[in-house]
C-alpha cells in the first residue's frame, strides 16, 4: 500500500485542492462552534427569562389575600 501524501506539505495542498479542502472545514467547524454557542446562549437566556418568571410568579402568590377561616 503507498502513502497518497509523502509529505506534510502535499498533505497541506492536497494536489492544488487544499484551499477549497480546508475553507470548508473551517467554515464547518466554525459552524459547528457558532451553533454550539448560540445553543448555550439561549438555553441561559430561557433559564433566566424562568426563573424571572417564576419569582412574579411566587411574588403574586404572596399578594392574594387568603380568605380567613372564622
Amino acid at each position: 500500500m503507498q502513502p497518497y501524501f509523502y509529505s506534510l506539505s502535499e498533505f497541506i495542498t492536497m494536489g492544488d485542492h487544499g484551499v477549497f479542502v480546508w475553507s470548508c472545514w473551517a467554515i464547518t467547524v466554525g459552524m459547528i462552534f457558532i451553533f454550539i454557542w448560540y445553543s448555550r446562549h439561549q438555553r441561559q437566556a430561557l433559564i433566566k427569562q424562568l426563573t424571572i418568571q417564576q419569582a412574579r410568579q411566587a411574588q403574586r402568590g404572596s399578594n392574594i389575600k387568603k380568605p380567613s377561616a372564622s
